[in-house]
């Protein structure tokens, strides 16, 4: 397996609120990512004492330990006691019922030699290449269907959020694991695999320089860095023309990369 992760904060006034992680089990047969873009609030109370970077960093190391270590384990699971066990670590001090709690996205894959997991909840992005070259973007799209004046109103945007008929994040609540998007891919029909969280999908989703084959291609011969270096760089366009479209200029942005060696310890 041959990794590569980049990952640029949105403002340097301000923590980077994303977590990226690759981890290989020590038989070397398989490896695990975790990639997670933490909520930001809006201003005001959110029932936590805690920061967003401080649930990023124990949720994201839940995962990684469970996933890497737990085989046996669907990821739905996984993810459902990572969630269980974050919680725990702040239940005493905080309200979780909370509805801007501090929670993230998820992408979690998983892989050995036979198949590729993937569970992916809300908006962050996750891309399998086949063999041939093929793309496969898995996501998540239910924050995608809520109108964008909805999500201009934070009372509007709170009725919805990990509720029916809204979108779905990783918070204090296991049960969402259940309505992550998940499935399996035989081992032979994945060569590489990424993940972006939506700071970085930008270049395909809302400036539209290419498709999501365009954007793997770009990872494969620059790398996250690469990536993230032209998505720098099309904001900075946008903001000297004047243009507002998105709440922040800048996101937290980052990106993973993965290729996957071959049975028998080569890279496809």
């Amino acid at each position: 397996m041959r990794s590569d992760v980049a990952s640029f904060p949105g403002s340097p006034e301000r923590p980077n609120e994303d977590w990226v992680a690759t981890a290989l089990p020590a038989s070397g047969a398989g490896g695990t990512l975790v990639l997670l873009d933490g909520v930001t609030p809006p201003a005001g109370d959110d029932g936590c004492v805690h920061t967003v970077p401080w649930f990023t960093a124990r949720l994201g190391g839940a995962l990684t330990e469970l996933s890497a270590s737990r085989p046996d384990v669907p990821l739905s699971e996984i993810l459902s006691r990572a969630i269980r066990r974050t919680a725990e670590a702040h239940g005493g001090t905080c309200d979780l019922s909370h509805v801007r709690t501090p929670q993230a996205t998820v992408v979690l894959v998983r892989w050995d030699g036979a198949v590729v997991e993937h569970l992916v909840l809300s908006d962050s992005v996750l891309l399998l290449e086949r063999p041939d070259g093929t793309v496969r973007a898995v996501l998540d799209d239910r924050l995608d269907r809520v109108p964008a004046e909805v999500l201009r109103s934070v009372t509007a945007t709170d009725r919805l959020r990990n509720r029916e008929g809204g979108f779905f994040t990783a918070a204090a609540d296991p049960a969402v694991a259940d309505l992550a998007v998940t499935g399996t891919t035989p081992r032979a029909g994945v060569r590489a695999l990424a993940a972006l969280t939506d700071g970085a999908s930008r270049w395909v989703d809302l400036f539209g320089e290419g498709d999501w084959t365009d954007c793997f291609g770009i990872l494969r011969t620059e790398g996250p860095l690469g990536l993230l270096r032209r998505v720098r760089e099309r904001e900075a366009e946008e903001a000297r023309a004047g243009g507002v479209r998105r709440r922040k200029t800048h996101d937290d942005a980052t990106a993973a990369y993965v290729e996957l060696a071959a049975y028998g310890g080569t890279l496809a």
